[in-house]
């Protein structure tokens, strides 16, 4: 478990093939790892990995073939820089929200206006996701705790301050830049919650507005 505040910057150094899955070798020099044991998880732009290997000043995690499917993983190359992460402690404050490091999508950003004070971002989220985000709800992108500030459709708008743009990645984003998204575990436990019974149903497709209309939702 994670809470979306990033603590270090790392650059990844290896990306070894291993058949269809990889070997990934991410170094730091500002991420402590004086309490990272073999087996411990750290987030790599949000994406949860497992410690397989690791020195003073770097670490090892393999990254299956379904991940690199899901994650920008697939556009990732040795020199790029990712947001890290280590797994909370249950004494660590909760800063940003909880965060699974379960990744739901990639998007991409779309805009990039800048302001005196912050920089806007427009992502657009895969359709899939559009319904899990709302205005003033909470967002991972890339591993970073963020506030939905606006929402159109399937895409949404963040207003960055400048320490975040130099704590993290997104200092470096460009319009067409591919993001990990993952968004609020709440609102996938509360879509789960109102399907009630049916949830057992092995049929079930998720609510839809035909079941909202049935069960009292919508007005007729």
């Amino acid at each position: 478990m994670f809470t979306g505040i990033i603590q270090a910057l790392g650059t990844i150094k290896k990306l070894d093939n291993r058949g269809n899955d990889i070997r990934l070798t991410v170094s730091s020099s500002t991420l402590d790892m004086s309490d990272v044991a073999l087996g411990d998880s750290i987030a790599t732009n949000g994406v949860c990995l497992t410690v397989t290997d690791m020195g003073p000043d770097y670490y090892c995690a393999d990254v299956s073939a379904e991940t690199i499917k899901l994650t920008g993983f697939a556009h990732y190359s040795a020199g790029s820089t990712v947001n890290l992460e280590k797994a909370m402690r249950p004494s660590d404050r909760l800063g940003g929200h909880i965060v699974s490091g379960h990744v739901d999508g990639v998007g991409q950003v779309t805009q990039i206006i800048k302001h005196k004070d912050y920089v806007e971002f427009w992502v657009k989220a895969p359709d899939a996701l559009a319904k899990y985000i709302a205005h003033k709800g909470s967002i991972t992108v890339d591993g970073i705790s963020l506030t939905v500030n606006e929402v159109n459709g399937a895409e949404f708008m963040l207003w960055i301050i400048p320490h975040t743009l130099q704590e993290t990645i997104m200092g470096s984003y460009k319009v067409g830049t591919a993001v990990n998204l993952e968004v609020d575990v709440i609102a996938r436990y509360l879509e789960r919650l109102m399907l009630g019974d049916k949830a057992a149903e092995p049929t079930s497709k998720g609510i839809d507005m035909a079941f909202l209309a049935e069960n009292g939702f919508l007005k007729k």
